[in-house]
């Protein structure tokens, strides 16, 4: 039984080092990764995953040189007492990988974007851009870029008249009437967990009712200024809106 068990614990090892190797390469030829981690990383991901399948590999070759012979001499073994089984920690890795291989990551929604706070500026536990200059027109800003030029120089009168084309998913603000909705994308700055969703409120001319939360649209249409919730803000006077699908990858890094 004890032998079983001291050759158990090694194969675990390895196939837990492997497992992970293959989910971690699995993410970044599928694309997925781009889901998860900012592309700054990649890199690094993937020659995580290479390492580990190789440290797999490494082990496999030492635990099959140091199999005993069949007839040892056996000797008796130290038993150690431990709160936990042998091998749980390992274990519970296996199963977050296998559960990682299994799963395939989902894109953010709005609710999620609610929860997390929707905004049009990068607050101050974001990074800040000091200066900024979009050499693109006004209608050829992406929204990511609309949120820093903003960030920048927030004063929205700046903006009023200004041709306007963006693309984002719908969320309904709580605290607006119903023709209004949030044109919305997520941010990435390191990896999905500090994900934070921007955008910039939509005034239509009918009800929002035609464009159902996470829904993805196209936005045309003139900046101008309203006063919402007290507040004075950059607000999109839609013309045109198109549904559009989900874009191969959704978020702003």
């Amino acid at each position: 039984m004890i032998k079983k068990q001291r050759l158990l614990l090694p194969i675990l090892d390895i196939i837990t080092l492997g497992i992970w190797g293959i989910l971690l390469i699995q993410y970044w030829v599928s694309g997925e990764l781009q889901l998860l981690i900012h592309p700054n990383y990649f890199a690094l991901v993937l020659g995580t995953g290479i390492l580990l399948l190789v440290l797999a590999v490494l082990k496999a070759i030492q635990v099959i040189s140091q199999l005993p012979p069949r007839n040892p001499k056996t000797m008796p073994m130290m038993q150690h007492i431990s709160w936990f089984p042998p091998g749980w920690s390992t274990g519970l890795l296996l199963a977050t990988a296998i559960l990682g291989l299994l799963v395939e990551p989902k894109v953010f929604t709005s609710q999620i974007a609610i929860q997390r706070g929707v905004m049009e500026s990068l607050t101050a536990t974001r990074t800040q851009p000091q200066s900024f200059r979009s050499l693109s027109k006004p209608e050829a800003r992406s929204l990511i870029e609309w949120i820093r030029t903003l960030s920048v120089y927030p004063e929205p009168d700046e903006y009023a008249g200004q041709a306007v084309n963006v693309k984002g998913f719908v969320v309904y603000p709580q605290n607006l009437s119903s023709n209004y909705l949030l044109v919305t994308r997520f941010v990435i700055t390191c990896c999905a967990a500090d994900a934070y969703p921007v955008s910039l409120p939509v005034k239509l001319p009918e009800s929002r009712n035609a464009y159902k939360p996470d829904t993805w649209i196209q936005v045309k249409g003139t900046m101008m200024t309203e006063t919402l919730q007290d507040k004075r803000q950059l607000v999109i006077d839609a013309s045109e809106i198109e549904t559009v699908p989900e874009p191969d990858n959704p978020y702003y890094y």
